[in-house]
């Protein structure tokens, strides 16, 4: 296989679907973004820049991106060992369209919050409300 070639997300065995469900997450996101302004990095440090992230998600997340060439990682001889990561230039320029993506979401996510919060009210009100017509008209009345 070679790094030229092309995928086609529209085809159900593509693997383009298996990497953006990886490069998708609010964790990749998160680490992708926290590597891209701080550099070369260890896990503790990411961790405190990934609010919220437990170690096992950031390990898995960190272990995907350094399977995919996104993340390299450098381990120093010492007790403990010293563990780095840093994003290769494959995982550099992943960094452009997450970053747009990441302030995509903060500018909208007040309008996406309230859009949601009323459908779903409307929802909740639509099941508890029988519905006002429905398609029968009473008996003896004309059409």
């Amino acid at each position: 296989m070679t790094g030229d070639r092309r995928g086609d997300l529209f085809s159900p065995d593509c693997p383009t679907r298996r990497l953006l469900d990886r490069l998708g997450t609010k964790w990749t996101s998160m680490v992708v973004g926290s590597l891209a302004d701080g550099g070369e990095l260890r896990f503790t440090e990411l961790r405190r820049r990934a609010p919220g992230i437990s170690q096992k998600m950031l390990s898995t997340t960190l272990q995907n991106l350094v399977l995919d060439g996104l993340v390299a990682r450098r381990v120093e001889d010492t007790v403990p060992p010293h563990v780095y990561y840093r994003l290769t230039e494959l995982g550099t320029s992943l960094e452009v369209p997450l970053s747009a993506l990441r302030e995509w979401a903060q500018q909208n996510m007040g309008r996406i919050d309230d859009h949601r919060t009323r459908t779903e009210a409307d929802r909740a009100g639509a099941v508890a409300r029988p519905a006002l017509y429905s398609g029968r008209r009473p008996s003896g009345t004309a059409p």
